[in-house]
Order: structure tokens, then C-alpha cells, then sequence
């Protein structure tokens, strides 16, 4: 998108980005997950958004001045009743399914696991090495790019998310108990499989990088994949540096020679994972989850391995603050973030997705927060 198309919001969101001094800070998108109050956040009567979702969803962001958007899924709360998920809603490896089959295999134990490994997963990544076009990928991610800023409007500044690769867990395919025990069982199986996945998002990534240099892409990236929960990593952190963390820092060797600042999205407790993502090359963080350990402060003094600070997206907490908080407490770690964030490249938002049953009066001032500092910066 050509810099003289931006509103001023999505130019304050540009700049901020490009590290230029800047008055307001962004309001990054934040994403409600309860129907009524998006409709009350639009400004529109009771019902709209399940009638109309994504024009809806679009109006909410335009209320509340949203700056930047990586990830536009308008019609995710779809998913979602008043009062979280409902148990009509079909059920994965992860959300309770009964049984897990993969191409005809029952996965009931590790050993399971990894026979489709073997017998499919390795033979779909050796075909997708061989069949990979870097020219087709390059108009594939440039095209989806510019589908969702013609969606959002020239007053939001579309950054990447969901086309740059790196190897990621197969929890979601085997679930978390077959997964984990193959990582447990067969260290050899797992890194084989994040070799694999790493030389096909080798190639993906140098197409990345080109699609960024061809197609002036604003240079932002938020990578994300949950490898963590409230205790600390999935697996103990010597296993990712010896089996993970070499194969994450290859691939992204080709965005790594661009100007691009790839981020991390924080669930659970990284801290750990925080000084060897920044070695591997990252440039900031977007999320924290605070009352699980993460050290907001402590993060945002830290320095990319070349010694610049951090990009923040600072959010307002969906698992604490926000639920079961009050207006001031909203206001009070606002101020906080901001205080307590990057001099520049600070965005404001949430930490994740605002479940049902976060208060109307807390919403609004989330959103008055948001307002207030994005026309008077840290004033």
C-alpha cells in the first residue's frame, strides 16, 4: 500500500514501525469474542453482528480508531456463544475429540504417532519440497496482502501475519499426549520433523522476503504458535535448544537480512524463550500474560541482538485486568504499559482475544484508553 494512500491513523501506525518520531501512540486491533458488545463497540442496534458479521466487526474497528491489523478473522466469534464455546461445536485433538484418526491411523499412543509420521507427514513435506514455485508464492502472499487492506480501508495499515513458516508442534494434528510423548520417546522422530519443516519454510521465508521487497510491504510480522502455558514451556527448554531452535533460526535467515522486524506473540509463561528468540534475531514481543510470570518491564528494557530496542504491541490483560477488573484497574495498567514500554515502537491493545463476560464499562474504557493515547501519546 503506497504511503500517500494512509489516513493519518494508519500512518501513525507506519511510523511507528519505521521507528520515526511519532506524537500518539497506535491502537493495535483488539478482537471481542461476545456478539452484543461488538455491537455496542460499532455503535449499531443489538443483533447486527450476528446479521451482518464482518461489516459489523469492520465498523467496531473504525469506532475505536484501530490503527493496525495483522490478523482480520471478522467472522471468528461466529465460533463462539454467549458464554464461550458451546458443546454442540465439533471437537478437535486438542478440544476433547473422543478418538483422533489421521489418514486412516488411530493415534492412541506414541507409536502411533509416529507411523503417520513416516508413512505421511514426512513424504507430504518431501513432495511440497520438491513441487514449491517461489514465484507463485510470492504473488500468493502479495495477492492475500492486499485482499485485506482493500477489506480494512485505507484508515487501518495491514502488517503480516500467517505467511512467514517455521517449524511448529503437531499438537494440534496427534494432541497433546501422543505429541508430547513422541517428543519424549523418539527425540530423533521430532527433529527430523522440524528439519523437514524447516527446509520447506526456508523457501518459503525467501519468498517472503521478496514479496516485502517487491511489494513494499510494511515491514512487521508477528509470528505465533503456543509453545507455552501458564507454567513455562510445553517442553523443557534444553530440548528446544537442541532440536528446535537451530531449525526456527535457519528458516528465517532470509527475512533476517530484510529490514523486516519479526515480533513473537506471548502465551503462557515464555520467559525462558524471550533472550533466545531475540538471539535467533526477533526484534519485540506482542501479548504477555503477567500473572503468569512474564516481566513486562524487564522485557521492554532488553535490546535486539544488534543492540536496538524492542517493538512492543503492550496489551491490556484478557486473562485477569479485563474479566475480572474494574475501569480503574483498565486505566491503571494502561498507564503502566505505557510507561513502562519502548520510547518508540510502542502499540496499545490486548494481550489475546476478550472472551464473553468482560464488563461494558470496562470495554469502554479499554476503548477510551486506547483514544486518549493514541491523540496524546505518553503525555
Amino acid at each position: 500500500m503506497s504511503q500517500t494512500a494512509l489516513s493519518n491513523c494508519a500512518q501513525l501506525a507506519l511510523d511507528t514501525i519505521l521507528g520515526k518520531p511519532v506524537q500518539g501512540i497506535p491502537t493495535w486491533l483488539f478482537h471481542p469474542m461476545e456478539w452484543r458488545m461488538i455491537d455496542r463497540l460499532a455503535g449499531m442496534p443489538e443483533g447486527s453482528y450476528r446479521q451482518n458479521p464482518i461489516p459489523t466487526y469492520h465498523r467496531m474497528f473504525e469506532q475505536a480508531g484501530v490503527c493496525l491489523v495483522d490478523q482480520w478473522i471478522p467472522e471468528n466469534p461466529l465460533t463462539m456463544g454467549s458464554q464461550g464455546y458451546e458443546r454442540d461445536k465439533p471437537r478437535g485433538a486438542t478440544t476433547g475429540a473422543r478418538e483422533i484418526i489421521c489418514d486412516g491411523i488411530v493415534i492412541d499412543s506414541p507409536e502411533a504417532a509416529v507411523e503417520h509420521l513416516e508413512k505421511f507427514e514426512f513424504l507430504r513435506l518431501q513432495a511440497a519440497l520438491r513441487d514449491f514455485d517461489e514465484d507463485a508464492r510470492v504473488r500468493e502472499i502479495l495477492a492475500g496482502e492486499a485482499e485485506v487492506q482493500r477489506a480494512i480501508g485505507p484508515n487501518m495499515l495491514k502488517s503480516g501475519y500467517g505467511f512467514i513458516r517455521f517449524p511448529c508442534f503437531y499438537y494440534g494434528m496427534y494432541g497433546y499426549e501422543a505429541y508430547f510423548m513422541v517428543f519424549a520417546l523418539y527425540p530423533e522422530i521430532i527433529e527430523r520433523h522440524f528439519s523437514l519443516q524447516a527446509d520447506l519454510c526456508l523457501l518459503n521465508n525467501r519468498a517472503a522476503a521478496r514479496a516485502y521487497r517487491e511489494g513494499g510491504l510494511p515491514p512487521l510480522y508477528r509470528l505465533d504458535h503456543d509453545m507455552a502455558d501458564s507454567r513455562g514451556t510445553l517442553v523443557n527448554i534444553a530440548w528446544l535448544d537442541k532440536l528446535w531452535f537451530p531449525h526456527f533460526a535457519r528458516c528465517l535467515e532470509p527475512l533476517l537480512k530484510t529490514d523486516v522486524k519479526l515480533i513473537w506473540h506471548c502465551d503462557g509463561n515464555l520467559s525462558l524463550m524471550v533472550p533466545r528468540l531475540l538471539d535467533a534475531g526477533l526484534k519485540g514481543f506482542q501479548g504477555f500474560q503477567y500473572e503468569d510470570g512474564m516481566d513486562y518491564e524487564k522485557i521492554c528494557r532488553m535490546k535486539t541482538r544488534d543492540g536496538d530496542d524492542l517493538f512492543i504491541i503492550a496489551g491490556v490483560s484478557v486473562t485477569r485486568t479485563l474479566p475480572q477488573g474494574t475501569p480503574a484497574d483498565v486505566k491503571k495498567e494502561m498507564a503502566w504499559l505505557v510507561e513502562h514500554g519502548p520510547q518508540t515502537g510502542l502499540v496499545l491493545g490486548c494481550t489475546s482475544s476478550i472472551t464473553p463476560g468482560v464488563s461494558w464499562e470496562n470495554l469502554q474504557t479499554l476503548v477510551e484508553g486506547f483514544t486518549y493515547y493514541r491523540e496524546h501519546g505518553r503525555r
